[in-house]
């Protein structure tokens, strides 16, 4: 297990790096949730990712950097596994209604245990298909998960009038942008570069068109 002071040091590092400021008992939380992580991991293989700097960087950075661009008082995090984004972002810009989508049982108990663990209010995990999610929320995140076309097509319905939905995504997906559905608009493309993450990895702000 690599030292937590080590974790702390790389964690705040790559905070400064991305322009943020969080303060010393999200640090706390974010730590804490990492090595429930990588303990449930062990067990439950919840990610690929098993070292605990590598979950550092490519788990809570590439979380956090999103952060900028997430608004309104209520987020759906949808296909969020083991809490990513949904989880990291709830525990540095708390107060906002959350709602934690996956379709896996394992990632859902696991979910479910961070929450209560590291005391996270507002935050809900449901074990559900997407398309079956019912409400509308300010601020819809998806990690990958899919393509636009069926992010869009699947969850679309959840995103308020004018909320902002954020695809993050590897390379720019230049390709999948004909497949956005009618009704929707990218509304801006941000390459990010995220500490210790090798590859592009790019996020897209969606919103309904007017």
């Amino acid at each position: 297990m690599t030292d937590r002071a080590v974790l702390q040091t790389q964690l705040e590092k790559g905070i400064t790096t991305l322009g943020l400021e969080l303060s010393g008992a999200a640090i706390d939380r974010l730590l804490d949730y990492q090595a429930l992580l990588q303990r449930w991991n062990a067990t439950y293989n919840l990610t690929a990712v098993r070292e605990a700097q590598e979950m550092v960087s490519r788990h809570l950075l590439d979380s956090l950097a999103i952060l900028p661009f997430v608004r309104g008082s209520s987020l759906a995090d949808l296909g969020t596994g083991p809490g990513l984004p949904g989880i990291v972002l709830a525990i540095a810009a708390p107060g906002r209604e959350m709602l934690l989508v996956d379709s896996n049982g394992k990632k859902v108990r696991f979910l479910r245990e961070a929450i209560r663990s590291l005391k996270l209010e507002g935050v809900r995990a449901v074990q559900s298909r997407v398309e079956a999610v019912e409400g509308q929320f300010d601020c819809v995140t998806a990690r990958a998960f899919a393509s636009l076309a069926d992010m869009l097509g699947w969850g679309g319905h959840l995103l308020a009038p004018n909320g902002v939905w954020l695809a993050m995504k590897g390379k720019r997906p230049d390709d999948e942008l004909p497949g956005v559905p009618a009704g929707f608009t990218v509304q801006a493309t941000h390459a990010l570069k995220v500490p210790g993450v090798d590859g592009e990895r790019h996020l897209l702000e969606i919103g309904r068109t007017p």
